[in-house]
């Protein structure tokens, strides 16, 4: 199973006027904490506040335009959540989605209000995923899988092309890891186009699986405590992703709590910009040096804004 330009050619077009292409802003006070050319990649800007619209879209439309679905499923934790549940309502599809009873309530919240039907299952993104898969067999409805998916990653990749439009001459991104779809994505379109452009992931210290695993062979479960970074906790990778992350990417690190809550609060004071934990992973691998680099053109994909503002205060507080 694989990729081809013209997978993520069909992506591009089928999202095209439908999102956003986020903008790619300049940040001259992180170029010079870092001693590098950083640019923010602002999918926090994307409709429904995450990236996870763009591969949910592709998915479903593309099955739409074959005419073999009503109805869909999803579990997520928040984003992919409202992705789906936003891509079926624009289709005039129903849209059922399971989310961990420990995701977001404005997550929660932001999914029912696209019209999706919400059921609340266990701690974590791995308990709401089994109890999905019982509601398919139950309803018949097409499963959308929030990471392990060609045309899932297809989707996601097409953040690839318009970074490589805005900027020709990167020479490093910065990907948030949980499941691997985004960073599989991204990797595959960039590394079939610019292949010197080198992919770095980056998982929260607390959920790291692929760091762990990153070129190894055997996909095992994560031992996880509680992260800030919600979004990217996951357990256990896919299969279809890990394949492309050994294949593409070049490296994965982890950032502690502190860090990420660290980079948080330097995106609200420093750019005015509200950013989720999971997606200020990035710019906290370039600020704590986790990264290693020098002297780079550096784009950090900021993934999504949908942070849970209840909590907000208690990350910021941990930031200082």
């Amino acid at each position: 199973m694989s990729l081809t330009l013209n997978d993520f050619e069909l992506a591009s077009k089928r999202i095209s006027g439908i999102l956003y292409k986020t903008p790619m802003v300049s940040a001259r006070t992180f170029s010079e904490m870092t001693n590098n050319e950083v640019y923010l990649k602002c999918e926090n800007q994307q409709k429904t506040g995450a990236f996870k619209i763009r591969g949910a879209y592709n998915k479903i439309s593309k099955i739409a335009e074959e005419g073999k679905i009503k109805n869909v499923i999803a579990a997520s934790a928040g984003n992919h959540a409202q992705g789906v549940a936003y891509a079926a309502k624009v289709l005039g599809l129903k849209s059922i989605i399971v989310m961990p009873e420990t995701a977001p309530f404005a997550k929660q919240d932001a999914t029912a209000r696209y019209g999706a039907e919400v059921i609340l299952a266990g701690n974590f993104f791995d308990d709401a995923f089994k109890k999905a898969l019982e509601v398919q067999k139950a309803t018949g409805a097409e499963f959308i899988h929030p990471f392990d998916d060609l045309d899932v990653i297809a989707g996601q990749g097409t953040i690839g092309i318009e970074i490589l439009r805005d900027m020709p001459f990167v020479d490093v991104i910065i990907v948030p890891v949980g499941g691997g779809g985004l960073i599989s994505g991204i990797a595959a379109y960039i590394k079939h186009t610019f292949g010197h452009v080198r992919i770095i992931g980056v998982q929260a210290k607390n959920c790291s699986p692929i760091v762990s695993m990153f070129n190894g062979k055997e996909i095992i479960m994560s031992e996880m405590s509680s992260t800030i970074a919600d979004g990217i906790a996951v357990k256990k990778p896919g299969g279809i992703t890990m394949g492309l992350i050994n294949q593409y990417v070049d490296d994965v690190i982890s950032v502690s709590e502190t860090e990420i809550a660290k980079a948080l609060l330097l995106l609200l004071e420093r750019k005015k910009m509200l950013v989720e934990p999971s997606g200020a992973t990035t710019l906290a691998a370039l600020l704590s040096g986790k990264a290693d680099l020098y002297g780079k053109k550096v784009v950090c994909v900021l993934s999504g804004g949908n942070i849970d503002i209840s909590k907000l205060n208690s990350v910021l507080e941990m930031a200082r």
